[in-house]
Formats: C-alpha cells, sequence, structure tokens
C-alpha cells in the first residue's frame, strides 16, 4: 500500500469500519472529502490515515462539529498545510482537540501553543503501513497480545494488517476477540461483522457474532449464527452448548434437547459436560410433565 493508491468509498468503508452516512456526513463537514476524477470519487492513503484519526477521536467523544471548527481555526493560523488531517496528528482527551505539527503542540481554537515536543509517529506510522506486509503485521499484533498489557498495540497492529489487507478475517477476528474481552461487545460485532463479510463460511466468525449478538439480548440472530456455525462444522461443541442456551431462551426446547446432547456426546468428560448434562435432563423433564 502507497501514498499513490486509490481507494473507493465502499473500499474505506471496509478497510476503516465505516459506514457511507459517516464518509457523506465529513465530507459535508469537509473533514476529509473524496477525491474526483473522471466523474468517480475515491481517496487514497493520505486520506485513510485522516478518516481513522476521525474514527477515533468520535470513539473517545469528540463531536464532528466540534472537530471540524477546531480543523477550520488550524486552516486559519496554518495557511500552508493543504491536508490537515494528513500531515498533522490529531489529539484530545474527550473535551479539547490538540494538533501537533513538528515539534509544536497547538490548541486551535484558541490559538494556544501547550506543548513543544519531538514526535514522528505519524510519520512512523504511514512509512510502516505503506512497507510491512499483512503477515508483518499480523506477527507483532500476535506478539503484543501474548502480552497482557500491550492489548491495545495489539489492537493497532490487526488494524494495520487489516489496513494492508481488508480480506485478512483472522486479524478481525482476533481484533474482535480482544474487543470482546475487554468488555466492548459492540465494538467486538463489529469486527465479527467484518470477518464474515469476507468469509462468509468461517464457523469461527458465525459462533463467535453469535455469542455476542446472545450477550445484547439478539436472540433470534444469535440463533441464526450459532446454527451455521455448527451447519459448517457439525463437530463444533463450543457452537452447540451457546446454541442450545439460546435456543432455550427462545423456548425452543426439542431444539435445545437436540443440541445438549451434541454437546454430551462431543465432550463427555470436559468442564462444562455436567452443566449440559444437567440442562439436558431439566428440558427432557419439563417435556415429560407436558
Amino acid at each position: 500500500m502507497g501514498a499513490t493508491d486509490r481507494f473507493s468509498p465502499e473500499d474505506v468503508q471496509r478497510i476503516i469500519g465505516l459506514t457511507r452516512k459517516q464518509l457523506d456526513q465529513w465530507d459535508r463537514l469537509r473533514l476529509v472529502s473524496p477525491q474526483e476524477e473522471q466523474g468517480k470519487g475515491y481517496y487514497d492513503f493520505r486520506d485513510l490515515i485522516g478518516l481513522r484519526m476521525i474514527k477515533q477521536l468520535l470513539e473517545k467523544g469528540v463531536s464532528a462539529n466540534r472537530l471540524q471548527r477546531a480543523l477550520s481555526a488550524l486552516n486559519e493560523k496554518l495557511s500552508q498545510v493543504k491536508i490537515p488531517l494528513s500531515q498533522l496528528r490529531i489529539l484530545s482527551d474527550g473535551k479539547h482537540v490538540l494538533v501537533e505539527q513538528g515539534t509544536t503542540r497547538l490548541e486551535p481554537l484558541s490559538g494556544q501553543f501547550v506543548l513543544n515536543f519531538e514526535t514522528r509517529e505519524l510519520a512512523e506510522s504511514i512509512r510502516f503501513i505503506a512497507h510491512r506486509s499483512a503477515e508483518d503485521w499480523l506477527a507483532v499484533a500476535l506478539s503484543y497480545e501474548a502480552d497482557g498489557k500491550t492489548r491495545s498495540q495489539a489492537i493497532e497492529a490487526y488494524d494495520c494488517c487489516v489496513a494492508v489487507d481488508p480480506q485478512n478475517a483472522d486479524a478481525l477476528l482476533n481484533c474482535g476477540t480482544l474487543y470482546y474481552e475487554e468488555g466492548n461487545v459492540e465494538k467486538a460485532a463489529e469486527y465479527f461483522q467484518r470477518a464474515l463479510a469476507v468469509r462468509q463460511e468461517n464457523p469461527l466468525a458465525h459462533f463467535n457474532l453469535g455469542s455476542v449478538l446472545e450477550e445484547i439480548g439478539k436472540l433470534e440472530e444469535a440463533r441464526r449464527h450459532l446454527r451455521q456455525a455448527v451447519l459448517l462444522d457439525p463437530n463444533y461443541s463450543d457452537a452447540h452448548y451457546n446454541l442450545a442456551f439460546v435456543c432455550e431462551k427462545l423456548g425452543a426446547f426439542s431444539e435445545a434437547r437436540e443440541h445438549w446432547s451434541v454437546y454430551v456426546s462431543l465432550d463427555p468428560v470436559g468442564p462444562w459436560s455436567t452443566i449440559a448434562r444437567q440442562r439436558l435432563a431439566a428440558v427432557r423433564a419439563a417435556k415429560s410433565a407436558n
């Protein structure tokens, strides 16, 4: 991936994890707008960096309007910067927007220079993404993930992997799992859905997404994905286990009994087999009572 590569709006949505509505809104606010050639809009690599920054800031609670006001003020003070988001590092503590240019950190709305220091992080990010392969980034992410104290770096590395190779389902699945383990089930679901868009016949992706959907109360959707997981891999014991629980919650006791039975046959002495046998007995008793 190089600075001259071009990406369609659909490519950008997949790589960064955005919606078309977000891209249109940020275009209207003049945060990052698509370039045009022969009537077709496209983004270049620098635009991807800017869009990723915007997404991170919005996730920290900075409103798009506040960011737009800050960048407008910045353009007045730094008129020589043509594409601010691709040449600057944008930071926020959730309340204020700060901009780094070279060795300077500026609060655009007040015009106050708040801290001087040397930083090359953004340039390094661009260089690394441009020259490292997806396999390199995946290896870096796995290394960070092995250390429980560097999960945020692992997530960043997985995102870089996907930026280089949007079809890398393994990176999407692993990143979604990290978000899930941090308790961010909405973000986890987003990454699992992106993984399924790339690899629709992946039983792990269906299992992960179904399990997350069950946790947030979307039971019918959860059952659909868990059913697909066991259809793709009939010996997927964990998928049978979770599917049985979902079926019970939906009142589908006959289907639940089927999957409890399969789980017990697949994992007769595992740590969850006792619970599975108890649930199977309870479902059979309920059927007998009726």
